[in-house]
């Protein structure tokens, strides 16, 4: 960033870039930056948004607005995405991710590296795909997951998505990473389950992380801890 920081009018609109840390949800993050720049810049409201939601157990690319930088918020969720996922096979879980235990477990014994090869091939292109029940889809006026949360049975409707590349990375039979290219509105967590079954046995995600939304990169952004602590660097005088 160089020896002078740069200066950011953050009332009249910045796009930040932020690597969200884990555990942290969309509006931690959100919440923190608001709260912070407006005790830094002596101000009571900061109008702070969100380009996308990431999943607490997911870390990455957060791009955040400010001001009338919150306009672009649309057109910026609709940018390409670039994940990392790490699936165990094996196994699967109701949420499709760490958040919930494993309710299933399968034989792995069959996989091969090129027949995950083979697999993964199916998925590219444009594909329906059901999203997670343990999402933030609205059921009847409410989140999936709170009705999930409750042991309620929720049916999801299927929603074209379109994954541009899917590469693999690492290999063993018990556990893939994955590098995804693909569109607004994509589950990567819905993407192991239908991996895991693909595969003639199961899968979930065990790590996510979130490398690009449509020219904006990881490499950019801000870690929130140094952003938190050196906030008063970045406002204009």
């Amino acid at each position: 960033m160089g020896e002078q920081p740069k200066k950011y009018d953050f009332q009249k609109g910045e796009i930040l870039l932020f690597n969200k840390e884990l555990d942290w949800t969309s509006f931690d993050l959100v919440q923190k930056i608001r709260n912070n720049l407006c005790r830094t810049m002596g101000i009571k409201k900061l109008k702070v948004g969100h380009a996308g939601t990431l999943d607490p157990k997911a870390t990455g690319l957060m791009i955040l607005c400010t001001g009338k930088a919150t306009k672009q918020i649309e057109s910026l969720q609709a940018g390409e995405k670039e994940y990392i996922a790490t699936l165990k096979l094996g196994a699967t879980t109701p949420s499709f991710d760490l958040e919930t235990d494993e309710d299933k477990q399968f034989e792995t014994i069959h996989i091969t590296r090129s027949i995950v090869e083979e697999v993964l091939k199916e998925f590219v292109g444009e594909t329906d795909q059901v999203p997670p029940v343990f999402s933030a889809v609205k059921v009847d006026g409410k989140r999936a997951y709170h009705h999930a949360r409750k042991g309620e049975d929720v049916k999801l409707r299927s929603r074209t998505i379109t994954i541009s590349e899917i590469e693999l990375i690492r290999f063993s039979q018990t556990e893939i990473a994955i590098r995804v290219v693909c569109s607004k509105g994509t589950y990567i967590r819905s993407l192991a389950r239908d991996i895991g079954k693909s595969l003639n046995s199961g899968a979930y995600l065990i790590g996510l992380k979130r490398t690009r939304i449509g020219d904006y990169r990881l490499e950019d952004a801000f870690s929130a801890e140094f952003f938190l602590k050196n906030s008063k660097e970045f406002v204009t005088n």
